[in-house]
């Protein structure tokens, strides 16, 4: 975000967010980039760094991670994936019974909240076309994702079941930080 965005967002002036964000990237937490503006000079915009992972929330550790492997060994191949997949159905099943709205922006602004909720970082943002994204910005399972590329689908499949229609999904890491993007067709 730009520091006029986070300083909206957390109701602070602007130079009050900037002296914060210009702190945090000299401790490495943020990092930044430049946006491109129709007009004028790019925007610049702050974004946590992969040290600032650890202070978010993490679903994974060694315990889960050890435990779908000795699944592996013990039951098969296969197995930890079949484990995910139940995860991911009982997950799927939680935000559903949860989920608030009618319309698409209304259920994706749910879900961005109850992902959030969740230790996931998550808006809903505008997209060119007058349409809505859904974008994760922060996974606490990026270490599962990591490990297991079934993951990405299974979190794809939730998000669409959830969200009630079918979505393109794209993702993009930069500087160790991912990005996921939703949007409709």
């Amino acid at each position: 975000m730009s520091v006029s965005e986070l300083a909206k967002a957390m109701r602070m002036s602007y130079m009050g967010v900037k002296q914060h964000c210009l702190e945090l990237e000299r401790k490495g937490y943020l990092d930044t980039w430049r946006r491109p503006k129709p007009v004028g000079r790019p925007e610049k915009l702050y974004r946590a760094s992969p040290k600032a992972n650890r202070l978010f929330p993490n679903h994974v550790n060694d315990l889960s991670l050890g435990l779908l492997e000795a699944i592996g060994k013990t039951a098969g191949g296969n197995a930890p994936e079949k484990m995910l997949f139940a995860f991911y159905q009982n997950k799927t099943e939680s935000y559903l019974r949860e989920l608030e709205g009618d319309s698409f922006e209304e259920r994706a602004e749910s879900l961005a909240r109850l992902r959030t909720r969740d230790g996931y970082i998550c808006r809903c943002e505008p997209v060119p076309d007058g349409g809505l994204a859904y974008v994760e910005y922060h996974n606490p399972m990026q270490e599962l994702r990591d490990r297991y590329a079934s993951v990405d689908r299974m979190e794809e499949a939730l998000v669409e079941r959830v969200l009630g229609e079918p979505l393109s999904r794209s993702g993009e890491t930069v500087s160790g930080v991912t990005r996921v993007e939703y949007q409709r067709g």
